[in-house]
């Protein structure tokens, strides 16, 4: 009986506890929840988009804007037998005032948004610039089938300048969309360079406005208003002057060329050849446009100052003789240049045929001597070469504000079993002691390592200022640095040197030439052809990279002219011309 009684109030109390449970629900936990329902019957959220930030170059100079204009939008569910005269009229209305823009293209805009889900105005015009449309907007404003409303397109103003660096924005896709919230709302998003990089930056934080309203949706009060974030613009280092004029003195030729602080990485100019307008996307590109330039073999889409890579040639050879300092190869080690030396059954050529007779560490690096590089190589081998050009940054990313870097090849043998399962010959250990083989380097990367090679320390280049990061010290011994940078003097002042005949600026410039192979030369070649002998596509790539004023360096200047040939001959003369207009224009104070 008693243990009956037990389950019976047992029983009793588990409907209590439920009961109780369901009525502190309903009363108190869900109160939450009916009240935020509710207020959606009565409070309307706007969204306030921020305008895209402009981007300046360090002296104020707008290289990104917005030009302000009007989109047009047309009622929606007007594609029924009953309304399709008032859409064929809205149309042919727009075409009439507007005849540049297609009457099918708009129906087709129209046909592909418009759904019997939709109770939104469908948009069939997305830009008509401010000054076309406004004598004409209470034309358009006055009809009860459209809506119209304002609209920012993004410009360009300097076109082909900078366009690698700058960037451009386009249609945020639905990929886009689902990663940035703000896209979904204005359409577009960065899609390269610093548009994209900062996009974050530049569009901005979202604003809105909560507004009370009756059953008839009108407003009755302003709840709460938050304003659009409106610090969203850019300055950066880029000097849009010193640009243009690089631009103008490359010419029609490929490749490119950085200028940059050598003591901090701030970039002055870094320009990738040839640019195209960016204008031509925030427009947007035909299908014939874009297979037009995706398909011209001088890749003006590559972004070659980060994206390009080349093998670096005699460029690289200040950084291997640091390795051999490193590694126990005394400053005073020298070598007897006949021409070429014999490993196995292959001869590795001097490009100095008949030799360059005793040759130390300043001498190498002045005459380019590729036999001192191949002897001092085979001494230490090539993973020790690697590890020193490590340091250097080459195989890793500069990190420099632009997106998509590549990082290059900086091989050795855990690198070449890895990628293609071979072992390690000593025969490339020689070539790629002068730049030559696997080794692959990006512009950036070369003109950080100059950066290094003029202050002993390494920096981070950089366009935006929130970028920069301290130089890295390398602790480099300074007599080691100061014996290479005698032999980068000699380059451009000494009678051998490799450049002299071709560096005609007033600035004392140190420097280095290369001249980086596109095609191997046959053992059967006892002398080289000249590269004007060659099909353009087969031939060198020129190099010249270099700082200045020497005693006191302040500025980098890279410069790589694809299949250029001889560095001195094809950059020599571009080199002297920036160093020139950076003094003319006041970077440079002292020429020395």
């Amino acid at each position: 009986m008693i243990n009956r009684l037990n389950i019976i109030f047992l029983f009793i109390f588990v409907i209590l506890i439920t009961l109780l449970s369901r009525v502190y629900f309903l009363s108190i936990k869900s109160n939450t929840y009916y009240e935020e329902l509710s207020k959606r019957n009565y409070v309307s959220r706007v969204e306030k988009i921020p305008v895209r930030g402009i981007i300046e170059d360090r002296n104020g100079k707008k290289l990104a804007v917005n030009q302000m204009g009007f989109s047009i939008l047309i009622k929606p569910h007007l594609n029924s037998k009953k309304n399709k005269i008032k859409l064929e009229e809205s149309i042919d209305l727009i075409v009439e005032h507007f005849p540049n823009l297609e009457k099918k293209k708009i129906l087709k805009a129209y046909k592909r948004k418009d759904s019997a889900y939709n109770h939104d105005f469908v948009k069939v015009v997305e830009y008509i610039p401010y000054q076309d449309f406004f004598p004409k907007y209470t034309l358009f404003a006055s009809k009860e089938t459209m809506k119209i409303q304002s609209a920012v397109k993004r410009f360009y103003p300097y076109r082909k300048a900078a366009s690698h660096v700058i960037g451009y924005v386009g249609k945020a896709s639905k990929v886009e969309i689902l990663d940035n919230e703000l896209s979904a709302h204005n359409g577009i998003i960065g899609k390269n360079g610093l548009e994209k990089f900062y996009n974050d930056k530049l569009q901005g934080k979202i604003g809105y406005k909560d507004i009370k309203v009756n059953a008839l949706n009108q407003e009755i009060a302003i709840i709460e208003e938050k304003e659009p974030s409106v610090d969203n613009n850019i300055k950066i280092s880029l000097d849009i002057e010193l640009q243009k004029y690089i631009q103008k003195i490359f010419g029609k030729r490929n490749g490119a060329v950085i200028v940059m602080d050598a003591n901090n990485g701030e970039l002055l100019s870094a320009a990738s050849m040839p640019e195209f307008d960016n204008n031509i996307f925030a427009s947007g590109i035909s299908v014939k446009e874009w297979n037009l330039m995706r398909n011209d073999l001088n890749h003006p889409f590559t972004n070659k100052f980060i994206n390009g890579l080349y093998p670096p040639g005699s460029i690289i050879k200040m950084g291997v003789a640091l390795s051999f300092l490193e590694n126990d190869i005394n400053n005073s080690f020298t070598v007897n240049c006949s021409g070429s030396i014999r490993i196995g059954n292959r001869n590795f050529r001097c490009w100095k045929t008949n030799g360059h007779g005793k040759v130390d560490f300043r001498k190498a690096i002045r005459e380019s001597c590729d036999d001192f590089f191949y002897k001092g190589s085979l001494r230490i081998g090539i993973n020790k070469i690697s590890q020193t050009l490590d340091k250097f940054g080459f195989g890793k990313k500069t990190g420099v504000d632009q997106v998509n870097e590549f990082i290059g090849v900086n091989p050795n043998k855990l690198w070449k079993e890895k990628k293609y399962k071979e072992p390690w010959y000593v025969g490339e250990t020689v070539i790629t002691s002068i730049g030559q083989g696997n080794m692959l380097v990006t512009p950036m990367q070369m003109a950080r390592y100059t950066g290094f090679l003029a202050t002993g320390k390494l920096p981070k280049p950089h366009f935006y200022k929130d970028h920069y990061e301290e130089p890295e010290d390398l602790k480099m011994p300074k007599q080691q640095l100061d014996m290479l940078r005698r032999g980068m003097y000699d380059v451009t002042h000494h009678i051998k040197g490799t450049a002299t005949n071709y560096i005609k600026s007033k600035i004392a410039i140190a420097g280095k030439t290369g001249t980086a192979q596109v095609v191997s030369i046959p053992q059967s070649e006892k002398v080289r052809m000249k590269e004007s002998e060659l099909k353009y596509y087969q031939r060198s790539h020129a190099w010249l990279t270099t700082y200045a004023p020497y005693k006191n360096p302040k500025y980098v200047v890279t410069v790589l002219v694809e299949h250029g040939g001889h560095g001195g001959q094809a950059a020599g003369k571009v080199v002297s011309q920036i160093y020139d207009k950076m003094y003319e224009m006041g970077y440079i104070k002292s020429r020395k």
